[in-house]
């Protein structure tokens, strides 16, 4: 995932804005980390440089 994606992600649940996590990155992606809503609570998951935005019933997680 670009950080420049940043400027236009919000949280699917509540539109509120995301944080940033990075547990993994190379020069131009963030390849494992989170989103983080601090508004609702919520955490996307970013895998292999993709975030899931998903909400977390249809993760398997709710």
């Amino acid at each position: 995932m670009k950080r420049s994606l940043m400027e236009i992600l919000a949280c699917p649940l509540c539109k509120g804005d995301l944080e940033l996590e990075v547990e993994e990155e190379d020069s131009d992606e963030i390849i494992k980390g989170a989103l983080l809503c601090r508004n609702c609570n919520e955490r996307y998951p970013i895998e292999d440089g993709i975030p899931d935005l998903r909400p977390p019933e249809l993760r398997g997680e709710g």
